[in-house]
């Protein structure tokens, strides 16, 4: 049974394209973020108090607007991003919402509270130093050394993974060195190799950043995250391939009754809004301006 977990790869060929949503004026932040950094914590539900949900275009960026209210953060400061493909994409967390507003299924909006009101004050070079620590315990550079069976099924998933992050021109862009090992030590890293990935993670902005963060949280690998923003993994391969030894124990024991299903989506979830916002964060061009009700 473990052999159909070999077929990984050629799974999902699209990002999820899953809603998801965050705060408005005086209202409490949205979903807490399983990282160290984040401070925020998710309300409980509330009913929807808004009809119509729009954007409109203000000195500082685009604003979202529940009816004639503009949105705010946490802090109370403007909800306003650089970017108006991302406020379409967060007005339509938020107009998606339905009788009740559940706030913790609105990933994008809570993201960009976080880049808005840097709860942990973290400049950039904070930012990148967070990130390039995912390194030190990612998931696919873990080994186990028995069963067989599972030791096959890592290097046959995992090895190709790393193969293409030394050798593609994404994102290293010069020959690095990613380890594997067996050891609870954990692998070794070169020095140059940190050296590398700090400066490509320096090209992006801190939106970005706080993305990149999120995902490789979610992930617990910062390679496979990287494979996502290149576009050379899709978000179910890398939800998959980051879940490996689990996916392997419940082919061989069988699946806990809706939990395992339930968390597999949640997954997928966070780290396609993730995905998505790196993406909507490094984006330069717009898309034309537009209500959500037209």
């Amino acid at each position: 049974m473990w052999r159909s977990c070999l077929r990984l790869r050629d799974g999902g060929r699209r990002l999820l394209n899953r809603p998801a949503g965050g705060p408005c004026a005086s209202m409490s932040p949205g979903p807490t973020i399983p990282s160290p950094a984040r401070a925020y914590a998710p309300p409980t539900e509330r009913k929807r108090f808004y009809q119509n949900v729009s954007i409109t275009q203000g000195e500082g960026g685009f604003e979202i607007n529940l009816d004639q209210r503009k949105l705010k953060t946490p802090q109370a400061k403007l909800f306003t991003v650089p970017s108006e493909a991302l406020a379409i994409a967060v007005a339509t967390e938020w107009d998606s919402q339905q009788d009740t507003i559940k706030y913790y299924t609105m990933h994008l909006t809570t993201l960009c509270n976080t880049s808005l009101d840097n709860p942990t004050q973290r400049n950039k070079d904070q930012l990148i130093r967070a990130a390039v620590k995912f390194l030190d315990t990612d998931t696919i550079c873990y080994r186990v050394e028995e069963p067989e069976t599972l030791v096959e099924l890592q290097r046959n998933e995992w090895d190709p993974i790393i193969e293409w992050a030394e050798k593609s021109p994404f994102p290293f862009r010069y020959g690095v060195e990613i380890n594997s090992s067996t050891s609870i030590m954990g692998p070794s890293i070169p020095a140059k190799t940190r050296e590398v990935l700090v400066s490509h993670l320096a090209s992006y902005n801190t939106w970005a950043l706080q993305g990149i963060e999120f995902v490789a949280a979610q992930l617990k690998s910062l390679v496979l995250t990287l494979g996502l923003i290149d576009l050379h993994l899709t978000v179910e391969q890398a939800v998959l391939l980051s879940r490996l030894e689990e996916e392997y124990q419940i082919q061989k024991w069988g699946n806990i009754e809706w939990a395992h299903d339930y968390e597999l989506q949640e997954l997928r979830a966070r780290t396609a809004a993730g995905t998505l916002f790196i993406h909507l964060c490094s984006e330069s061009t717009t898309v034309k301006h537009k209500l959500l009700n037209e």
